[in-house]
């Protein structure tokens, strides 16, 4: 039976791991962001390998771990946000590099859902006798990976909703020039928001309104901007658009209805370009939620940020899709010309309210689905 000191210690290991795992949030698509510490019982607890799942998803965390442990994994304890893989893909079993590497124990935060893994890599490990513990800190692992998570078991990514208003949930009206209503903190964890998620969604509405680039313009972090999501049913892109201009940054995917018809010609030859039909629309041609969020996780992706207009984003809150709310309140009251921001909050399913953070003058609200 654990000890409570072994309990802390396996906590405060598992959360290390967890730390490194969100370091791989955005980019490490369309695998799991995992962290993987290795420590040494034996040495006071000393760590000896730290890794997380790089850019593209490979190096996996465990082999990154156990390159940087070198022989000091032997008779290491490894605590893994995600339970090891077990199958033979770009990169051999990472359950059988731990027991290679000579781990003696395995602390799990929680089981893969992925079929090909799922328990598999836990029984490969107990059969070659390391000693597993399943289930340290499962809820914040849970979290941290829900978006891989609903990808194996809903066929959908994660979708996080981005929000900017005044006090009472009012934006610019379209056309006014009070564009920005928040200040350079709320914008730069705005900016940090798209770095940790795989993709960023928005309507064609905003690209005529606003012209946005929607890339990461933190310092440093130019190359964490996600893959541009434009839903444009009738392909009313401009040619001249910033989006187009800044394709060297970001993938553009611009997902269209089944009428127009897509002149090529006309944009830019880039492989970083893709138009996208539909594959089920409305009764206006448009493309459904629910097949955005299909046609996205099949490609891959695990996260993605609406950062939309009251249209789309009424539309995927009706359609059930919205997971967090990252709901942005400027303290200062916006013109009478201000209009509301969404209509369908209220139809939604139940959220709650996970945290608050003071930005100056503004205020960001964290919501979670609660179901």
């Amino acid at each position: 039976m654990a000890t409570k000191k072994t309990e802390n210690s396996d906590a405060d290991n598992m959360r290390a791991a967890l730390a490194l795992a969100r370091r791989g949030l955005g980019n490490a698509w369309p695998n799991p962001a995992v962290g993987c510490v290795l420590v040494r019982e034996d040495l006071q607890g000393m760590v000896v390998g730290r890794g997380w799942t790089r850019p593209g998803g490979r190096p996996h965390a465990e082999a990154e771990a156990l390159r940087r442990a070198g022989d000091k994994a032997r008779g290491a304890a490894a605590y893994v946000s995600l339970e090891p893989c077990d199958h033979h893909g770009q990169t051999p079993p990472c359950s059988q590099a731990l027991i290679d590497a000579g781990i003696v124990r395995a602390v799990i935060a929680i089981e893969d859902p992925d079929p090909r893994v799922s328990g598999k890599g836990i029984a490969r490990l107990r059969a070659a006798g390391v000693k597993v513990v399943e289930g340290v800190l499962e809820d914040e692992a849970r979290q941290a990976n829900l978006g891989f998570i609903l990808k194996i078991t809903k066929q959908r990514p994660l979708f996080a909703l981005k929000l900017a208003t005044d006090g009472v949930g009012r934006i610019p009206a379209p056309g006014d020039a009070e564009k920005g209503i928040t200040g350079s903190l709320a914008r730069q964890r705005g900016h940090l928001l798209r770095a940790c998620h795989d993709g960023v969604l928005f309507g064609v509405g905003t690209v005529l309104d606003d012209d946005p680039e929607y890339t990461c313009r933190l310092p440093g972090m130019s190359e964490h901007s996600p893959v541009r999501v434009l839903l444009d049913p009738q392909l009313r892109l401009p040619v001249n658009a910033k989006l187009l201009q800044t394709l060297d940054k970001a993938p553009l995917w611009v997902i269209v209805g089944t009428k127009p018809a897509i002149n090529r010609d006309i944009y830019p030859d880039s492989k970083n370009l893709e138009f996208i039909v539909a594959g089920e629309v409305d009764e206006n041609d448009r493309p459904t939620p629910r097949w955005v969020a299909g046609e996205l996780a099949r490609r891959g992706l695990t996260r993605i940020l609406i950062e939309a207009g009251p249209k789309v984003t009424a539309a995927f809150l009706r359609d059930d899709l919205v997971d967090r709310i990252f709901w942005f309140k400027t303290k200062q009251p916006l013109k009478d010309a201000g209009v509301a921001a969404f209509d369908a909050l209220t139809a939604a399913r139940q959220f709650v309210k996970t945290a608050v953070h003071d930005l100056g003058d503004d205020i960001l609200e964290i919501y979670q689905r609660t179901g």
